[in-house]
Formats: C-alpha cells, sequence, structure tokens
C-alpha cells in the first residue's frame, strides 16, 4: 500500500505556471505577432507556415493590442467571402477588454478554466506586475503539459512499487 507521504508528494509538486507551459509552447521559438496594418493574408500565410491558429496583434509602437485567431478569419472573411488582401487585421480581430488573458503565475487549472469559459483555444500570457506581454499558449500545450504531469505520477508510483526510488522519485 502506498504511504501518504509518497502521494502527497507526488501529486502536490510544485504547479506548473503559464509561463512555463509557454517555454515549452509551439509559439516559444516563433514571430507570432503580427501588425494591425497587415492584410489578412499574410496572417494565413503565417496560420499554414508555423502551424499555428492565432496571433498577436501589434499597434504602430509594437505593443500587443488584440489577437487574431484561426476562427477570426474564417467568420468576418472567408464565409463573407471578402478579399484576404484587401481586408486589414485591425478589422478582425479582437481587441482591448474583450481578450481573455493568462497571468504570468497562472496555474494549468486556472487557463483550461479561462479557455473553457469563453471557448477560447489561446490565451495571451502577460506579466502581472508591469502588464508587460510575456507570450501566448495554446489548449494543445496544456494538454501536452498535463500529459507530461500525468506520466511522472505514473513513473513515480511504478518505481514505488517495484522498490526503485521510491519516496525519492526515480533515480
Amino acid at each position: 500500500m502506498l504511504s501518504r507521504r509518497l502521494l502527497t508528494t507526488v501529486v502536490s509538486k510544485t504547479p506548473v505556471s503559464a509561463v512555463t507551459v509557454f517555454n515549452n509552447s509551439c509559439y516559444h521559438k516563433i514571430d507570432f505577432k503580427i501588425s494591425e496594418n497587415d492584410v489578412a493574408a499574410n496572417a494565413i500565410q503565417r496560420f499554414a507556415a508555423f502551424n499555428i491558429g492565432c496571433l498577436a496583434v501589434t499597434d504602430a509602437k509594437s505593443k500587443v493590442v488584440g489577437v487574431l485567431s484561426e476562427r477570426d478569419y474564417i467568420n468576418k472573411v472567408a464565409a463573407l467571402g471578402k478579399d484576404s488582401d484587401a481586408v486589414k487585421i485591425k478589422e478582425i480581430c479582437t481587441y482591448g477588454p474583450n481578450i481573455i488573458i493568462a497571468k504570468k503565475n497562472d496555474t494549468l487549472d486556472q487557463c483550461m478554466n479561462k479557455m473553457m469559459f469563453k471557448d477560447i483555444r489561446h490565451l495571451l500570457v502577460i506579466d502581472d506586475k508591469n502588464e508587460d506581454f510575456v507570450g501566448m499558449i495554446s489548449i494543445k500545450d496544456l494538454i501536452k503539459e498535463i500529459m507530461r504531469d500525468r506520466d511522472n505520477i505514473i513513473t513515480h508510483l511504478s518505481d514505488f512499487k517495484i522498490g526503485k526510488g521510491g519516496f525519492f522519485g526515480s533515480e
């Protein structure tokens, strides 16, 4: 029978934060920003080239001011038969108070709850102290992190059962 001490140690490890998820994210090593004055066709090229579903929208000063998702493009350009070479990003993106964000230290659960509440698949990550933009995460990034955590717990419990590593982890 597993000891309470082991279960507590395995299950109550330090929570993963939004910034940790971003560091493992598909968005981490690419330029996922687009100017609000750019055209929708360029956004589509970026979506396809990087295999991503959302871009951070920047103003003339390169400050992040909104988001543009594949859904925005589909609902506001493609479905209406508009010319993607003529439609500007600022005409179809989501701005300001309508953006759901994650704070740098938000947990996986907090991020998932925000996504579920608004039925979105991406979150901008900001530093809550100075409101600076840190990155972007997707629902896929959160799922990968949950799977990694689950696999680690299974490994620790399996090793404990066979007498390897036990309380201090797998060596």
